[in-house]
């Protein structure tokens, strides 16, 4: 498949002057929801894929194949320019560069690399940050090895909140003239912090975590923040909705009782079953 037309759309979205929330997706059904609801980008993350695949807590558990798997069965399904979560790379510098190979194949639009020093070691009770030498390779080998020079690198870092703003800045500098196209921060920031960062840096900016006092967007987009994450509430919506259904058919509830259940209009939406039928009359004679 060709998957440059929607990264072209997701550096769009980078070079415009608003800031937009982003759809939380984990599989094809919830992709083509949020494309069909219009949010404008898709975000997969690696928590939510490590849910997902594994059934397992978002501790580095999940392998690339799986992530990159996944992802692919997500662009597959529709058009939605999907921004993932790709955490340390999987590995070092050389693991990143094979990273954003598996990942540009599997069609994603913009992937973030961190710098975390990832998985936890031995005895680490907090999480801690890589060199910055390291981080700068790290985003030097995801730069060389995309092919597609449509799709977005984005430095990602949680300096803010572990180490503090001024190693943030000398970070955003470093990883901005790596050659990155954008910045993104997890862990949450003060005020205070993000306006120093957009006064020390060009790139547009992403967040990973908006605090009560951030949760103004016209102030963020004056601030070059071009994506706002407002986290993955839909993953565990749907798990909750899982949980209800089949306890109460284990309890003896009537399917025809059931409540919150998709109607068949719905169903058929998310499944395009208008464009399987019109397939199948075309191609099977029926």
């Amino acid at each position: 498949m060709h998957w440059t037309a929607r990264r072209e759309r997701y550096r769009s979205v980078l070079a415009g002057d608003a800031c937009i929330h982003p759809g939380s997706v984990h599989d094809p059904i919830s992709a083509r929801i949020a494309e069909d609801l219009g949010f404008e980008v898709g975000m997969f993350a690696g928590s939510i894929a490590s849910f997902t695949v594994l059934g397992a807590p978002d501790i580095i558990v999940l392998t690339l194949s799986e992530f990159a798997a996944q992802a692919l069965r997500i662009n597959r399904a529709g058009t939605l320019p999907l921004m993932v979560d790709a955490d340390h790379g999987y590995g070092n510098a050389l693991s990143v560069m094979r990273t954003v190979q598996e990942l540009e194949t599997a069609g994603v639009a913009a992937l973030t690399i961190e710098d975390t020093a990832l998985p936890r070691g031995y005895g680490e009770a907090k999480p801690r940050l890589i060199s910055l030498d390291e981080g700068v390779g790290k985003m030097r080998a995801a730069v060389a090895a995309r092919q597609d020079p449509a799709l977005c690198v984005l430095g990602r870092t949680s300096a803010p909140s572990i180490t503090g703003t001024e190693d943030a800045i000398a970070r955003a500098r470093a990883y901005e003239a790596a050659g990155v196209d954008g910045l993104f921060f997890a862990g949450g920031m003060t005020r205070a912090q993000l306006d120093a960062i957009s006064d020390a840096v060009k790139l547009p900016l992403l967040l990973g975590g908006i605090p009560a006092e951030l949760q103004d967007r016209a102030y963020l987009a004056s601030r070059r923040v071009r994506i706002a994450l407002q986290g993955h509430q839909p993953f565990s919506a749907a798990v909750q909705a899982i949980y209800t259904t089949l306890k109460a058919l284990r309890d003896g509830t009537p399917p025809a009782q059931l409540t919150g259940i998709a109607p068949p209009d719905l169903m058929a939406r998310v499944l395009r079953e208008d464009e399987y039928k019109a397939r199948t009359r075309d191609y099977l004679g029926g």
